[in-house]
């Protein structure tokens, strides 16, 4: 490390774990804007889901601040416009803007593809590289910071919700992983959720070992609370047996049985396609039970995966189950939907041409522009969660990350048109 940076980083970690986890992110750019001499520091978060960054606030019951107000905090909402700030989250680079009262620089807070949102400077000179490549670090910095403290409280969560959850809403959402993007030398990937307005019980999950990548893509039966408690039992199922070193077939007979015995009404069952990558040989085992086929994406051209039939999970106690396996070559992307992609609203949909035409963004802007996708044709209300999954398979795991403040640019979406 450059003896330089190791003052402003030890301030900044001093500064995060001195101060609660509701102020650490302020305290840390605090601490930033006095090392660097700016003259404002504002961490925006994103809200992808929104389509918008949201300042967060603290001000006095009496005082000012426009914007959703919880107390004294206060969510200032500013929707993606194609500008600085959302060129800086898509391309992952760091974007200087002249202004009237100096120059402001939007440096991406992100941790392995993950965008957490921007770090927003102002500053009184144009800065040199040397100076922009600190505030790139620093904002690198300031995603472990963000990551280590939401954990304690409701506030950042609370600021990225620009529209309430329903209860079976705030169900679903606790059953996605913590990051819905990875990014590491073999692979990317990324996941989305579009809800419909009565949650409709779909779900994404991953876990990434030593030499294997494991995933789950399932859909509950019906709609709120309901499918919003047989998806947990499926999900908590499957990780459960995950966890104890299980393959995909005694994931699959384990989640069969246990939502079969305990859901709350009877004959509840879920689809579900279930991974398992081996990331020394792009080997990828898939076990389907009832669910819409997988994709492949190749060489600009989209195929469905075949594997074998199985029922659904708790609909036959008593049923077998088989896994299949493709072998993936790198540059391979491989895409799994639920069937709120298919149904009748967004039945215009051409899924495989719409493939084609993303192949070249990165899983985490793929994965949005198929929810824009679904949304436009279906009218902008879903009979059915659409959710997402997308894996892109590059080879090399045995080799390290190319990475700039904690994203592979190389492998980021290019910039928006002018």
């Amino acid at each position: 490390m450059d003896s330089s940076r190791e003052p402003i980083v030890a301030h900044m970690l001093e500064a995060a774990e001195n101060a609660s986890p509701v102020e650490a992110v302020e305290a840390v750019t605090r601490e930033l804007g006095a090392a660097l001499g700016a003259r404002s520091v504002t961490f925006l978060i994103a809200d992808l889901s929104g389509r918008a960054l949201v300042r967060l606030a603290h001000v006095p019951l009496a005082g000012g601040g426009e914007g959703r107000r919880d107390g004294q905090e206060v969510a200032i909402v500013t929707p993606f416009d194609g500008g600085p700030a959302e060129q800086a989250l898509r391309t992952q680079t760091v974007q200087v803007v002249a202004r009237s009262d100096g120059w402001s620089v939007l440096a991406p807070v992100t941790d392995r593809g993950e965008a957490i949102g921007l770090l927003e400077m102002v500053l009184p000179d144009e800065p040199a590289p040397r100076a922009l490549a600190e505030i790139a670090r620093t904002a690198h910095v300031l995603a472990f910071v963000v990551i280590a403290n939401r954990r304690y409280t409701d506030l950042f969560e609370w600021g990225q919700r620009t529209t309430p959850f329903t209860l079976s809403g705030e169900i679903q959402r606790r059953l996605l992983p913590g990051s819905f993007t990875c990014e590491a030398s073999g692979f990317t990937l990324s996941g989305w959720l579009e809800p419909a307005a009565s949650i409709g019980g779909d779900t994404f999950d991953y876990s990434v070992a030593r030499d294997v990548l494991h995933f789950s893509v399932t859909d509950a039966m019906g709609h709120g609370v309901t499918s919003a408690l047989t998806a947990t039992l499926g999900v908590g199922s499957l990780r459960n047996s995950r966890r104890r070193g299980a393959g995909l077939v005694e994931q699959a007979v384990a989640a069969n049985i246990e939502v079969a015995d305990h859901a709350t009404v009877r004959g509840s069952y879920l689809t579900a396609v279930l991974g398992r990558l081996d990331l020394r040989t792009g080997v990828c085992a898939l076990l389907n039970a009832g669910h819409v086929p997988p994709m492949l994406v190749r060489d600009g051209d989209t195929r469905t995966l075949s594997s074998p039939a199985n029922f659904p999970l708790g609909m036959f106690p008593e049923a077998d189950y088989r896994a299949g396996e493709v072998r993936l070559e790198p540059g391979d992307r491989v895409v799994v939907v639920t069937d709120g992609m298919r149904e009748r609203n967004a039945a215009g949909l051409d899924l495989p041409t719409i493939l084609r035409s993303i192949a070249g963004l990165h899983p985490r802007e793929a994965v949005r522009a198929l929810a824009d996708a679904v949304l436009e044709v279906s009218g902008g209300a879903l009979a059915d969660d659409a959710t997402l999954f997308i894996i892109d398979w590059h080879g090399g795991h045995d080799e390290g990350r190319q990475t700039s403040a904690g994203a592979d640019q190389a492998r980021a979406s290019s910039g928006l048109p002018a």
